[in-house]
C-alpha cells in the first residue's frame, strides 16, 4: 500500500466536514466568474481533434517512465502586455480587452488584434510550472533558472498552474505571502505570469473548501496590485499570436456544488474552443486528467474510488475533461502532482504535468508516458513555432532533462 499523501490525509479527515458544507449554506460565496473568449463575430470553425501524429523526443536526463453569475469578478483589464526576450513577439503591444455584450464577460488578446488565423510572427514562447507556493529554497532556485533560461531563449509569458500558496491560500490582497511566494521568487522575470487556482488556494489546508469563501477571490483581486500577476477571473482565456489559451478553475469543478456550479465554466470552455481559429489550442489548470503522481487519474484521485463523493475522487474533473478538453484542445498542462511528466496522448489530447515548482515527489502510477521524472524540482519551457510545439523540461539548476516536439 502506498503511503498516504498530505492531501489524501486531508481528504479522509475532512470528508464529514465537506458533507456538512455541501448540504448547508455556503456563506453567500461569490464563486467562479469567467473571462470569456466568445467575442461577437468570432468564427465557429471546429477545432482540430489531435495535436498531430508526428513527434520527436530527446531525453537528456532523469528516468523514462463559476458560478451561475455572468458578471466578471476579476479585473477586466490587462495593464501590461507580454514581452519577449527573443524573436516572434512585439514587446510594444498592449493586450486588447473587449466585452461580450451578451454576457458582460471580458476577453484578452495579448497581441494588437486577433492574429490567431495567421500572421508574420507565429512564434510564442512561455514557461509553465505549478505547486510553487512554498516560498522555499527550491522555489527561488527554480525562479532563477527560469530567469536565466528566458534571458537566453526568450519568454513571452508564464503559466502558474495552481497551489500558489501553501497551505491554505491567502487571507487578503495584502497577505505578505504574495511577496514571499510570488513577487520575490520571480522578481527577475520581465514578463506577465497567467495564474490559475489550485485546491490549496481555496483553503481548508488543501481540501479546496474553506469557511472563508473569499480566499480564491483575493487572488483574482491581486491582479490590480501587481505588474506581473495576471488572473482576470477565476477562469479565463487569452490569445498570443497563433495560439489561444484557456485557464481553468479545476477546483471549482472538483468541489461542485460547494464552490459554485461548474456547468457554466464547462459550457464556456466548449463554446470558446469550438469558436477558436487558433493554430494551437492549449488548456492549463491545476488538476490533471491523467497522472502517474500520488494523486493519480481524475475519477480515481488518491486511490479513494471506494468513497462515493465526487469531490474526493475527482469524478467531475474527469467528466469535464472528457466533455470539453478531450479531442478539442491540443495540449493540456496541469500541476497537482509534484513532478514532471509528459504522458502519452489520450482521447485526442496531449497531457503534461509540470507541478514541481517548489517540491518534488515520487511517481507510483502506471500510465504510459514519454517521460516522467520523480523527486526533481523544475519547470517546462515551450516554443510554438508555426505548426510545431516543442516542450522542454528543466530542473531547478537549469539543466535540460527532456525535449519533445509535436507537429500539426
Amino acid at each position: 500500500m502506498l503511503p498516504l499523501s498530505r492531501d489524501r490525509i486531508h481528504g479522509l479527515g475532512l470528508t464529514c466536514a465537506l458533507l456538512l458544507l455541501a448540504c448547508g449554506d455556503n456563506g453567500g460565496a461569490t464563486t467562479a466568474s469567467a473571462a470569456t473568449t466568445g467575442e461577437a463575430g468570432s468564427s465557429t470553425q471546429p477545432s482540430p481533434t489531435t495535436a498531430g501524429p508526428a513527434t520527436s523526443d530527446t531525453p537528456t536526463g532523469g528516468s523514462g517512465s463559476g458560478s451561475d453569475s455572468a458578471t466578471t469578478t476579476g479585473d477586466p483589464t490587462s495593464p501590461t502586455s507580454p514581452t519577449s526576450n527573443g524573436p516572434g513577439s512585439d514587446p510594444t503591444t498592449t493586450p486588447q480587452t473587449t466585452t461580450d455584450p451578451s454576457t458582460g464577460d471580458a476577453t484578452t488578446d495579448a497581441t494588437t488584434g486577433d492574429s490567431t488565423t495567421g500572421g508574420t510572427a507565429n512564434v510564442v514562447r512561455f514557461v509553465a510550472l505549478g505547486d510553487t507556493g512554498e516560498g522555499n529554497e527550491a522555489q527561488y532556485a527554480v525562479g532563477q533558472a527560469i530567469a536565466a533560461l528566458c534571458a537566453e531563449k526568450g519568454c513571452d509569458f508564464g503559466l502558474l498552474l495552481g497551489d500558489n500558496f501553501y497551505d491554505s491560500g491567502v487571507t487578503s490582497v495584502n497577505d505578505p505571502q504574495f511577496q514571499d511566494k510570488f513577487e520575490l521568487p520571480y522578481e527577475d522575470l520581465d514578463f506577465p505570469i497567467y495564474v490559475v487556482l489550485g485546491n490549496h488556494d481555496y483553503g481548508g489546508a488543501g481540501i479546496g473548501v474553506d469557511l472563508n469563501f473569499q480566499k480564491s477571490q483575493y487572488q483574482v483581486d491581486y491582479t490590480k496590485k501587481s505588474q506581473t500577476w495576471k488572473m482576470p477571473a477565476k477562469y479565463y482565456s487569452f490569445k498570443q499570436e497563433h495560439a489561444e489559451f484557456w485557464g481553468l478553475d479545476t477546483n471549482q469543478i472538483m468541489t461542485d456544488p460547494i464552490n459554485g456550479n461548474s456547468d457554466k465554466q464547462v459550457a464556456w470552455l466548449v463554446a470558446g474552443v469550438t469558436a477558436s481559429t487558433a493554430t494551437w489550442k492549449i488548456g492549463f489548470g491545476h488538476h490533471p486528467y491523467i497522472s502517474n503522481g500520488d494523486h493519480g487519474n481524475a475519477g480515481d484521485y488518491e486511490n479513494l474510488e471506494g468513497i462515493p463523493f465526487d469531490f474526493v475522487t475527482g469524478a467531475k474533473v474527469k467528466a469535464a475533461m472528457e466533455t470539453a478538453v478531450c479531442g478539442k484542445i491540443d495540449v493540456f498542462i496541469s500541476g497537482h502532482d509534484h513532478n514532471l511528466q509528459w504522458l502519452e496522448p489520450k482521447c485526442g489530447t496531449e497531457w503534461i504535468v509540470s507541478g514541481a515548482g517548489s517540491k518534488a515527489e515520487p511517481l507510483p502510477g502506471m500510465n504510459p508516458a514519454y517521460y516522467a521524472v520523480p523527486n526533481i524540482e523544475g519547470f517546462m519551457w515551450v516554443e510554438l513555432m508555426d505548426n510545431s510545439f516543442t516542450g522542454i523540461f528543466y530542473d531547478q539548476t537549469g539543466k535540460e532533462l527532456f525535449s519533445k516536439t509535436l507537429m500539426k
